[in-house]
């Protein structure tokens, strides 16, 4: 079966705000070719792309965006002084965190998060056991407790935005 045109909006969207973005130019011949490849990539690409996600709670999406990037910006202090003392012992951890999420836009957006957040690295999400494994930099708060923070952090939010 055939999408339409206008499959996969947010992709569409996306792809010609970058194409914009990267030409620095809202000349007739961008918005143009921004145009065709935002309607014709997703379209082209449909097998490869999936059903399009449909998120549901906008108001915990944003919020969630927010807890994200302030997760960031805070790890990037505690993995800097961390790495920076000389006095630091970090105890790098495996964390098995179980999952309770089955979109697997949102499994794949739970792995994206957790590599983005310094300290930590997703290695296997194992979809078999329902579980992402992760490998923690500083596992000294325990492999449960650091589990618990990711489940409450993120995968919560996810879970009431995508099922």
């Amino acid at each position: 079966m055939k999408p339409g045109w206008f499959a996969h909006p947010v992709q569409s969207v996306l792809i010609a705000a970058t194409w914009l973005l990267l030409q620095q130019s809202l000349a007739v011949p961008q918005l143009i070719t921004a145009a065709v490849l935002a309607l014709g990539l997703p379209r082209l690409l449909h097998g490869f792309i999936g059903l399009p996600a449909r998120p549901r709670a906008w108001g915990v999406a944003l919020r969630l965006f927010f807890v994200v990037l302030r997760d960031i910006l805070v790890s990037n202090l505690v993995v800097a002084r961390l790495v920076l003392s000389p006095s630091a012992r970090p105890q790098p951890a495996w964390v098995p965190v179980p999952l309770d999420i089955r979109h697997p836009g949102a499994i794949t957006l739970l792995a994206t998060i957790i590599t983005t957040t310094p300290g930590t690295v997703s290695c296997v999400v194992d979809e078999a056991a329902r579980r992402i494994l992760v490998h923690a930099l500083d596992g000294s708060p325990g492999a449960e407790a650091i589990a618990a923070d990711i489940k409450a952090r993120y995968e919560a939010p996810l879970k009431e935005i995508f099922e």
